[in-house]
């Protein structure tokens, strides 16, 4: 396999390099590195305009096809736009769930209605989106949620209740996991609707963390309303639907990831050196290791993406769980390099890496534990038996 970029793809590298360096040295030079994990709170109202920024020029929803209004980018050209983002330091994207997860799905799933009305504000980056999958007792178990709508004349109404809800404090819309079918067995009987965050009876509820943010929230449904024809796909068929969101989300910005974590150990290799540490036999071989396994996850990310191969199914069922160890590691060695200075908040708050540190904890959680992960590849890649239930 040749994975190897092609002139065209390098060419196209630079017009996105100029383009981001331009625009995040003008009027947009504030938001560069900001709205990070831990740091999503950030100028918010700076990087929703940058958001249209990138719309006005063309730069929200590259891979989506040309006839639903994306750039209709080819995989090489999607994998040099989230590398060149993640090297500008371009901030954290507002416009993420309903750009790559709700926008995607209806594409794959929607009707036509429902494409003509939400595609085109995803793309004008005018409508945000939340994702409502999570509950108090259906987390990594999902198709256990209890969530419930019912089907009232021609609108479903909704009760329940939904955790860890990212930018449901600003989203336009939601789309939610709900059981329409309470008789019928855990995974059957759900269905995906299209809900209004301004609708009457959604409460939101912000959660703090760690790192003094609070980006994701609590969001409360009581007698919620919303249109019969916000269901997307089947009715009790939300199940499929919800697989290809989550499928979605393992797309070509993990190769975006690689830069960003590249961006990290980079700090992390300049406080070592300001600290006289880069000398020490023990903390190079943790940084050397770091760099190679930061090699190792673009390879592999490359590998996977290059169309349909079965027999690298198991190569990518890897992706989640090897990224989230690694940016847990990365926290934990950006601290163990700071030492006493990352005790210490600087300026009234947090450090870049002490956000890591504090943020990456929850990447072995969120999107599938690394137990649940583990679990996966042991029994679709490597066929071991079924875990007890």
């Amino acid at each position: 396999m040749d994975l190897r970029f092609s002139p065209d793809d390098e060419a196209f590298r630079a017009e996105v390099r100029s383009f981001l360096d331009t625009s995040l040295a003008g009027e947009f030079a504030a938001v560069r590195g900001s709205g990070g994990p831990g740091d999503e709170h950030a100028l918010f109202d700076e990087r929703r305009a940058w958001e249209r920024h990138l719309a006005a020029n063309g730069w929200t929803c590259v891979g989506w096809p040309t006839e639903h209004g994306g750039s209709g980018l080819t995989l090489h050209q999607q994998v040099v736009f989230h590398e060149e983002y993640a090297r500008a330091k371009g901030p954290g994207r507002l416009g993420h769930i309903g750009e790559t997860l709700l926008g995607p799905t209806l594409i794959a799933f929607g009707t036509a209605a429902q494409r003509a009305r939400f595609l085109p504000p995803i793309l004008a980056a005018t409508e945000l989106w939340c994702q409502g999958y999570s509950e108090p007792d259906a987390g990594s178990d999902l198709a256990s949620l209890s969530t419930r709508a019912v089907l009232d004349g021609d609108e479903w109404v909704i009760d329940g209740q939904k955790v860890w809800t990212s930018l449901a404090h600003s989203a336009d819309w939601c789309f939610v996991l709900a059981r329409t079918d309470r008789e019928a067995p855990k995974h059957k009987g759900i269905s995906c609707l299209l809900v209004p965050m301004s609708a009457s009876g959604i409460e939101v509820r912000p959660i703090e963390q760690m790192t003094g943010g609070s980006e994701f929230n609590e969001v409360f449904f009581s007698g919620v309303r919303t249109a019969a024809a916000n269901v997307v796909g089947e009715v009790n068929g939300g199940w499929r639907v919800a697989m290809g969101t989550l499928a979605f989300e393992r797309g070509t910005s993990t190769l975006g990831q690689v830069l960003q974590f590249q961006n990290e150990l980079d700090e992390i290799v300049a406080v070592a050196r300001r600290r006289g540490l880069a000398a020490d036999p023990r903390v190079r071989q943790q940084l050397a290791a770091c760099w190679t396994r930061l090699r190792i996850m673009r390879w592999n990310a490359l590998r996977t993406i290059e169309g349909d191969r079965p027999e690298l199914a198991g190569a990518a069922m890897i992706t989640k769980l090897y990224w989230a160890t690694l940016h847990r590691d990365l926290g934990e060695l950006a601290m163990a390099v700071l030492g006493p200075e990352g005790l210490v908040e600087e300026g009234g708050g947090l450090g870049a890496l002490q956000r890591l540190f504090l943020f990456s904890r929850a990447d072995t959680i969120y999107a599938g534990t690394n137990e649940i992960q583990r679990n996966i590849i042991g029994e679709r890649a490597i066929h071991l038996p079924k875990e007890p239930a």
